[in-house]
């Protein structure tokens, strides 16, 4: 199905549980939410809930699992809506384009088209607020981010800002995901972005100093996602007309997977491939 059919977070769904759409969902329904996912063992789930508790920005928690083991009911963190409404006739092991495996801590598998053979009866999944949500907010201002405009994944870097530590998550730091505007925008993507807290609301930093202040060593290679450039096709650099500007980014629970070691089988979403929700931006959005 064409990416312009894909309107709803129904036919997103749809669409990637038939494997009919395995691409980056950035653009796609405009104005519902899209989600993170991690999926961990149960007995990692409380210290999971109060990690994102600790650190709201980075891992806004939008709904988890409904029980132990169930990938098709969820019960919602979003004040108001049940979790019938987050997501009707959800799979979470089908419902991604893509999605990532660990096992021990270590990646395993790497943009797989589904989870169905590694899910068990013990695991448990959360959703976690997306970037991507408010996306269309911005496009709807004249500020389309740049890697929708080249279809594009949007670039995520890891960070040395720290986590708040919650029971097995230690160590962790921040993921970022980073979209280039002109100074003279900055305010007004702030502005803009700043009310959907669900979704991790403005940016966190931004300017060339920032690189430096988040411990990125180069903004031309990314960790997750693609380079953001210039329109006319090379990488923009500092000096230039544009700046970066850094949200916080739902791969963090990932990155703080990998850093406490966690045993047994972890599964997320590839970095650009959510879940989307039927959850709309008005629903959420905070003035």
């Amino acid at each position: 199905m064409a990416a312009s059919i894909l309107n709803t977070g129904v036919a997103v769904r749809r669409e990637s549980r038939l494997y009919f759409y395995a691409s980056s969902t950035s653009g796609l329904a405009p104005s519902y939410l899209q989600a993170n996912l991690i999926v961990l063992p149960s007995r990692y789930a409380a210290d999971f809930r109060l990690l994102c508790q600790r650190n709201p920005v980075p891992c806004p928690l939008l709904a988890e699992s409904a029980a132990i083991g169930s990938y098709k009911e969820l019960q919602s963190h979003i004040d108001g809506i049940p979790g019938s409404r987050i997501a009707s006739d959800i799979d979470i092991r089908f419902d991604a384009p893509r999605y990532h495996v660990y096992k021990d801590g270590k990646l395993i598998q790497c943009g797989i088209p589904d989870i169905a053979r590694y899910w068990t009866e013990d695991h448990v999944a959360f959703l976690i607020g997306c970037s991507y949500s408010f996306e269309n907010a911005l496009t709807l201002a004249g500020l389309p981010p740049r890697h929708t405009e080249m279809k594009r994944v949007v670039p995520m870097y890891k960070t040395t800002i720290p986590l708040c530590a919650a029971g097995i998550f230690t160590g962790g730091h921040y993921v970022v995901s980073m979209r280039p505007y002109r100074a003279t925008d900055v305010e007004l993507v702030r502005n803009i972005t700043r009310p959907f807290v669900a979704t991790h609301g403005e940016p966190i930093a931004w300017g060339w100093e920032a690189v430096k202040q988040l411990g990125i060593k180069d903004v031309a290679v990314p960790d997750w996602g693609q380079a953001a450039v210039e329109p006319d096709g090379t990488l923009f650099v500092e000096g230039g007309p544009f700046v970066p500007v850094f949200w916080g980014c739902g791969v963090t629970p990932q990155l703080a997977v990998m850093s406490a070691n966690l045993k047994g089988v972890v599964m997320g979403h590839a970095p650009g491939h959510m879940i989307v929700l039927d959850v709309r931006e008005e629903d959420v959005f905070k003035v």
